[in-house]
């Protein structure tokens, strides 16, 4: 039975299961997108949803909880001032799940884990050519 039993262990011991979920959100953050299995995927979802929501705050406790979280202060920057800003209007389901198949090497059903918004990239002015009447 598994009367009081909280959260994924993933076969894994609590520090191991930390530095996992910690260096999965940073690629998250980073990347924009992750390819992992849907077991990992649905693990971390809930713990970066909340990390998006504290970003959205922005007070000084919260900066640092993030920071100390995410251990490198250009994750946690990026997290407030690029990620966060996108999703000022919108109050939960920062993140989409996209199934993709199994992988071939042990069947595992993998998923590709991204942000619902996506940041606005400008994309490269064209220059205009202009017809010659004559």
């Amino acid at each position: 039975m598994r009367h009081q039993v909280f959260g994924r262990h993933l076969n894994r011991d609590i520090k191991e299961r930390k530095a996992l979920f910690r260096s999965l959100i940073a690629s998250l953050i980073i990347h924009g997108r992750i390819k992992t299995t849907v077991a990992k995927a649905k693990a971390i979802r809930g713990l970066a949803e909340k990390l998006v929501t504290q970003a959205k705050e922005g007070t000084t406790s919260s900066v640092r909880q993030l920071t100390s979280f995410l251990t490198k202060k250009e994750i946690s920057d990026k997290l407030i001032t690029k990620i966060a800003p996108l999703f000022k209007e919108r109050i939960g389901g920062y993140l989409r799940m996209r199934r993709i198949g199994q992988r071939q090497g042990d069947r595992s059903e993998e998923v590709i884990l991204e942000w619902t918004e996506e940041e606005k990239k400008k994309a490269p002015v064209k220059p205009v050519k202009l017809e010659k009447k004559s």
